[in-house]
């Protein structure tokens, strides 16, 4: 389906050097696929989508989860995660490269963390407010809320939401990611790689690349899905068999 919208494209623009054809695209894939060059971009890109989730991740889940307990918190916090949110992605990569001295390395993993750290962190908030409170009112009988309740009933509680968060944040880390790449230049990464190829008229690889993300990104949100019903299988056979 995607070949077949590319070829329309070329023959609706009628201009060859502007939209490739679906074969001259296909070609360009394949080649880069041969190249040694392609997949130091590709790890580059995916250290940093990496990083930026893991952080993301780590952030999100401590604002969310002092949201949820704190009222005041959220009620605080909203209107900047609302900014976030609605911040164009090339725009707050610019903020960011302006108004940091951070290396090149770590611009697109803290405008990463900049974008995914919100939808993580409402994703929690949702989960914790949401939560059976007769549930917390038993833990609460013994304590008060301490880290062993947040771990053994908050935590689990909010899993649900917080996976689907986390499946989200991968495709749009990557995206987020390579457009950072591709402002400050990043060196041997896949937004570098197409800037370069955009510089100089290469539109058929600029589209093979394009092929390539949409890969990582069926890749990054598929390997979570697949732990995730690896896990709720395993529980599944532990009820069973217990």
């Amino acid at each position: 389906l995607i070949l077949a919208l590319i070829q329309a494209g070329n023959a609706l623009q009628g201009r060859r050097p502007v939209f490739p054809s679906a074969d001259q695209t296909v070609r360009a894939f394949f080649e880069l696929l041969s190249r040694k060059e392609t997949y130091a971009e590709i790890g580059t890109t995916l250290a940093h989508a990496v990083k930026a989730i893991a952080l993301s991740a780590l952030i999100g889940t401590v604002m969310g989860l002092g949201e949820g307990l704190i009222p005041y918190l959220h009620a605080l916090l909203r209107p900047l995660h609302a900014l976030l949110r609605s911040m164009p992605m090339i725009l707050l990569a610019m903020v960011m490269l302006m108004a940091t001295r951070f290396s090149k390395e770590w611009m697109p993993v803290l405008t990463g963390c900049m974008v995914l750290v919100p939808m993580i962190s409402e994703a929690g908030y949702e989960g914790c407010t949401r939560i059976d409170r007769e549930l917390i009112d038993v833990y609460r009988l013994d304590s008060r809320t301490s880290p062993r309740i947040i771990l053994r009933v908050y935590l689990p509680m909010m899993s649900g939401y917080m996976k689907q968060a986390f499946v989200n944040a991968c495709g749009m880390g990557l995206k987020v990611i390579v457009t950072a790449e591709y402002l400050v230049h990043t060196m041997r990464s896949l937004g570098q790689a197409v800037y370069l190829k955009l510089d100089a008229l290469g539109y058929e690889e600029v589209f093979a690349y394009a092929l390539i993300m949409a890969l990582l990104v069926l890749v990054l949100t598929g390997i979570p899905a697949l732990i995730v019903r690896i896990v709720n299988r395993q529980k599944k056979e532990e009820v069973t068999t217990g």
